[in-house]
């Protein structure tokens, strides 16, 4: 490098890249980079380039400066790095699906043991699944950065190996699942609809009083929500017989939050328990409270537990 300019130009990068480093590391590391800059620019004379223009091109090619720094450094630049990526995303999505629903159901029941309504409870337990998901982010996320940091707290490397590769569900055990739910879907929906035909209890005359409120069938919401749980059951049976693909997996999810958004939206507005029929029984307004509150905990459970899901799938396909 005779030019002026050019040393000027690579004195700038090395000491950029000094100024990054360890003390004791910066000899060493000078020596390495201006050999290598300077054998990589002897290589472009002798190809013709312009002195000027092959120094440019070198640097270039060897990048950011504070890239090549924290590379001699051992220093990542990453908050997470691939060695760790998976065991992360593995563990945040299992404690999300698991810790935020059940801290949901658990807050929405307290409130509604507590007697407060509906939307107060589904408030609560939305506010709590939020604070839930963050906390659960946060700490899993500083937890695997220190380990990404912290050479004493590395995790020790596993060897994989073909017996690591999940076995495949079986079919049969997949058609059971699916036998289980069209049962339990038919059988609930059967409830509903034959609710107003129980005797459970009854009036003055002897006729029997239904458990749900009759202005269900009044506005034919009834009908609506059981047309959710139907399109719900039939996602579950084209994910059986279907490929796995991006719209099942949004459909599916889509048909259980439209389901459980529905059957909140119930419960909020108190017409899941017939008032006549919490009267015949001798309940307080308590009670339907009370039953209000756990619908829409449940609810909000089963909402961020299928979107977890629905995820799942997606990533699946």
């Amino acid at each position: 490098m005779t030019a002026t300019a050019t040393t000027s130009l690579t004195d700038r990068y090395i000491e950029a890249i000094l100024r990054r480093v360890p003390s004791r590391q910066r000899p060493d590391i000078e020596r390495e980079l201006r050999t290598s800059i300077a054998d990589a620019v002897d290589d472009r004379l002798e190809a013709g380039a312009d002195p000027a223009e092959a120094e440019v091109a070198v640097l270039t090619d060897l990048g950011d400066p504070a890239r090549l720094a924290a590379g001699y450094a051992d220093r990542p630049l990453h908050l997470i790095g691939p060695a760790l990526f998976l065991d992360y995303t593995r563990l945040l999505s299992a404690l999300l699906i698991t810790v935020v629903p059940a801290v949901a159901a658990v807050v929405g029941l307290l409130r509604a043991v507590d007697g407060d309504g509906a939307s107060s409870v589904a408030g609560d337990a939305v506010g709590a699944a939020l604070t839930a998901a963050l906390h659960v982010t946060f700490w899993t996320t500083l937890l695997f950065a220190v380990i990404e940091r912290v050479p004493s707290a590395k995790l020790p490397a596993r060897r994989w190996t073909p017996t690591a590769l999940p076995e495949p569900t079986a079919r049969r055990t997949r058609y059971a699942e699916l036998i289980a739910e069209t049962v339990a879907t038919v059988l609930f929906t059967a409830l509903i609809l034959l609710s107003p035909m129980l005797r459970f209890e009854t009036d003055a005359s002897g006729d029997p009083i239904g458990a749900l409120d009759p202005w269900l069938w009044d506005t034919r919401v009834i009908y609506i929500f059981v047309g959710l749980l139907i399109t719900s059951l039939s996602m579950a049976f084209t994910r059986y017989y279907a490929r796995a693909s991006a719209p099942l997996a949004i459909g599916r999810a889509a048909a259980d939050v439209a389901t459980g958004l529905t059957l909140i939206w119930i419960a909020t507005n108190d017409h899941i328990l017939n008032p006549a029929f919490a009267e015949a029984a001798g309940w307080s307004s308590g009670v339907r409270t009370w039953i209000n509150g756990v619908v829409v905990a449940v609810c909000i459970a089963s909402l961020i537990s299928a979107v977890f899901t629905g995820l799942r799938d997606y990533r699946k396909r």
